[in-house]
Formats: C-alpha cells, structure tokens, sequence
C-alpha cells in the first residue's frame, strides 16, 4: 500500500494512493493513525488536486554516511567498520514538489539519492529478526548537503541539517522488499546517479540494530540508508529526481533561498 500524506483545501490528511496510471491516481483517505489500524473512508480524491507533503511527521531523521563503497570512494573517504550515523532535525523535510532553498552559507550544493526507512512503531534495542516487524515502509529520500560546509566544519549539522535539506516522498511503500532495488538520480533529466541497494556495506538489520541499541524509535521515524556514487552539484533552476524502484519519483526544484 502507498500511504501519502497531502493538504488540500488547507486540511492536513493521510491516505492510500490508488491506481497504476500517473493521471488516473487517486487518494483514499484514511480514518485514524496510519501507524495504528485503520480504515479508508472511501471519500476519494484526485492526487493531481491534492498537495503532497513530506509522508511522515517525523520526530528525528538517523542518517548514516559511507553506506555504499563505491561512494566513500569517491569523496576519499574509508568504508566505516560500523554504521556511521549523523543527525539530520525534523525540520529539513519537506515533500516532492517543494523546493530545495539552496543555503546562503554554501557554494557547492550536492544531491545525494537514499532510500529511507520509516520506523512503524515504538522501539528500542530491536533484535535482528524483529526488525521487519518495526518497519513501517520505504520512501525516496534526498540528503541534500552543503559539500563545502560539510569539508570545512567537523560537525555536520549545518552541513546537512538546513532547512529543506531532506526531501521525502512522494508517498511510502509498505509492501516492499528493500534488499535489491535501483536507485537512480537525475538532474534535469540526466542521469547522475545509479546503483542498487544490495551494494550496502552495511544492511537495513545492521543499522536498525545499530541505531535501536542507542535510543529509542518512535513511529515516523526516518532512517537513511546512504547514497550510491555519483553525487554532484546542484544548482539555482535544477531540477533534482530520485527513483527507486517499486516505490516511485521524488521531484524538487532548487531555487535560491529568499
């Protein structure tokens, strides 16, 4: 199931995205908690009239760096024994569609394409065999970093924490299976990065396990799982794209910060 969460006529809802057409989708939306159980209220509207926002409220995005060897690689960096993990606030999300503002601190701006795990329920030193039981679905993600910031600073909350740093959408994907699927970006149409998720060092058990061993996860959670090689910059007037396959497109303009 496709659950996206949408504003239109200046309310705020969850609902099940329908349809296999892009013109023809439809949203149901949904009665209660997308986290809990819930019902489709059978009250269906057009996506093509609804807003999409970012699919989750999120209380904190765990992010975790050099998860692709060839992508360490690249920026010169070694393949982290274990899981690296960064924070990136709740307050960098935003949905396909909205605009990426590129940060007046930066001169080099760069996408990085993830998939994102969103957490379904409360938990805390998850076991491996359990972690499925945790996850609530699969998003695209954009880790949007200030690279200079990023080289010049030690920490890297500015670097990768500004506003609109973390584009999420365009819905979330509950029936998935995340092990091995493509995941390409493109910059106004061209292709910047491909890979697959099976090239992870290390795999969404290790970093649920990794993270769920130091604090607790609550619904809506987000996890970033790293970006294949191929990052590059991003400019006023790009248009970024992140497909992953089984999931969808995640859109975003960037635009200069007002």
């Amino acid at each position: 199931m496709r659950i996206a969460r949408f504003s239109i006529d200046g309310n705020v809802a969850f609902g099940a995205v329908e349809g296999d057409k892009p013109d023809e989708l439809v949203v149901d939306i949904i009665k209660g908690s997308p986290y809990a159980d819930f019902e489709l209220s059978g009250v269906k509207v057009p996506l093509s009239k609804v807003r999409l926002l970012a699919p989750v409220i999120g209380h904190k995005i765990v992010a975790f760096g050099r998860n692709y060897a060839a992508h360490a690689k690249e920026l010169g960096h070694e393949v982290p024994d274990a899981p690296f993990a960064f924070f990136k606030p709740a307050t960098s999300m935003i949905g396909s569609g909205d605009a990426i503002q590129y940060p007046s601190f930066s001169e080099d701006l760069h996408h990085e394409a993830e998939l994102a795990v969103v957490i379904g329920r409360m938990c805390r030193e998850v076991p491996r065999e359990r972690v499925k039981d945790v996850i609530f679905g699969y998003t695209c993600a954009n880790d949007v970093t200030a690279r200079d910031v990023q080289k010049r600073e030690k920490q890297w909350a500015r670097a990768k924490g500004f506003d609109t740093s973390c584009p999420l959408g365009p819905w979330v994907e509950t029936e998935l299976d995340p092990s091995d699927l493509t995941i390409q970006c493109t910059v106004n149409g061209q292709q910047r990065q491909l890979g697959r998720t099976s090239e992870m060092v290390h795999s969404i058990e290790d970093l649920v396990v990794n993270i769920s061993e130091a604090m607790t996860l609550l619904p809506g959670d987000v996890i970033l799982t790293g970006t294949p090689e191929g990052v590059g910059p991003l400019n006023v007037g790009d248009e970024v794209a992140v497909t992953i396959e089984g999931i969808g497109t995640l859109t975003n303009k960037v635009i200069k910060r007002g």
